[in-house]
């Protein structure tokens, strides 16, 4: 038996994923002078440390026999990595992916996030660029701010923090 086909097919999603918001959205973000979420992650963390997770999670568009034809990432990514050789888990909002807002079911992958930090008793990097519920992509581009929103996992993130757990 062979995984030739499977693993093609985890790679062109893998590609997918990588593609992020799609090529206007990502020149965009760097014409304003911003670095994507993948540049900001790998400007930060050690070379070669980092290892994404659920990089192909998000939103697929399926033709009429069932196949993949595209994906929506998630704006969200993270993985493991190490910054002056001590782990980290690091993480970064992207942008050109709904304006960094997540959906009701893309939120897992922050507490996900949140919690392999808390398990591994390692830090939590969180690098926000999103609009997230603190307001619409509209709002940003009319009083270019947004407020603080709820966070998905914030128990998670205070057990991150609590020095005593």
């Amino acid at each position: 038996m062979s995984w030739k086909n499977e693993v093609a097919e985890l790679r062109r999603r893998r590609k997918l994923a990588e593609q992020m918001g799609g090529a206007e959205k990502v020149a965009r973000q760097h014409a304003r002078g911003k670095l994507d979420a993948r540049a900001r992650i790998k400007g930060l963390v050690d070379p070669g440390s980092f290892r994404e997770i659920g990089k192909i999670a998000g939103k697929g568009s399926y033709g009429p026999d069932g196949e993949l034809l595209d994906l929506a990432p998630s704006n969200l990514v993270f993985g493991r990595a190490n910054i002056e050789g001590r782990p980290v888990v690091a993480s970064a909002d992207d942008f050109t992916v709904r304006g960094g807002a997540a959906d009701a079911a893309i939120h897992r992958k922050f507490v996900a996030c949140e919690q392999m930090a808390h398990t591994l008793k390692i830090p939590l990097i969180r690098m926000i660029d999103g609009t997230g519920g603190g307001g619409s992509v509209k709002t940003l581009e009319e009083i270019g701010a947004t407020y603080v929103p709820a966070t998905p996992g914030w128990g998670e993130i205070v057990k991150i923090s609590d020095p005593c757990r």
